[in-house]
């Protein structure tokens, strides 16, 4: 019983503040339907669908939309990724490599409503390996991955703030 008092107590909090995801303040912006196109550096073009691919799976896992072709969008996405870096942030006593971090720059243009704005957003990622070990594609790409998702939320994070401009200044 009273957990059930406890999570209408929270849930009374939420609704009662206007407390709304910064998700539904995106879509201020953006609206439901979204479409994209990756450019890619052509210094990495092994793993260019792979990563087109990663960024195209942080969009829709970021803002909840559908993707979809350019003539069906409400808004569309120019996103280039310079190239992927990863650095040494970690070293085991004998001066090995045990972590790195995967660094991704987005540069992501949107056009919507006849508008176009462009933005720049970083996200990094750390990751271990074994002592004196090789990173594996897998764990780059992997790693590639979960930046980019990392970049994705971060410029959704600038976007959800202009749609709570925009939702405050239509009241």
């Amino acid at each position: 019983m009273k957990q059930v008092v406890n999570f209408l107590v929270v849930l009374l909090m939420f609704t009662a503040c206007g407390y709304m995801p910064s998700s539904k303040y995106a879509r201020y912006v953006t609206g439901d339907k979204i479409s994209t196109n990756i450019h890619i550096s052509l210094v990495d073009p092994q793993n260019t669908v792979l990563i087109k691919d990663a960024v195209d799976q942080a969009v829709v896992q970021v803002f909840k939309a559908s993707l979809v072709p350019r003539n069906q969008s409400d808004t569309h996405f120019e996103i280039s990724m310079s190239n992927p870096s990863y650095a040494p942030i970690q070293y085991d006593k004998n001066g090995f490599v045990i972590a790195y971090r995967m660094t991704v720059l987005l540069n992501i243009t949107v056009f919507t409503k006849g508008k176009e704005k462009t933005y720049t957003t970083t996200g990094s990622y750390d990751f271990s390996i074994a002592p004196n070990a090789v990173v594996t594609d897998q764990q780059r790409f992997n790693a590639i991955k979960l930046a980019a998702i990392k970049a994705v939320s971060a410029f959704q994070s600038q976007l959800s703030a202009e749609g709570a401009r925009r939702s405050y200044d239509s009241k």
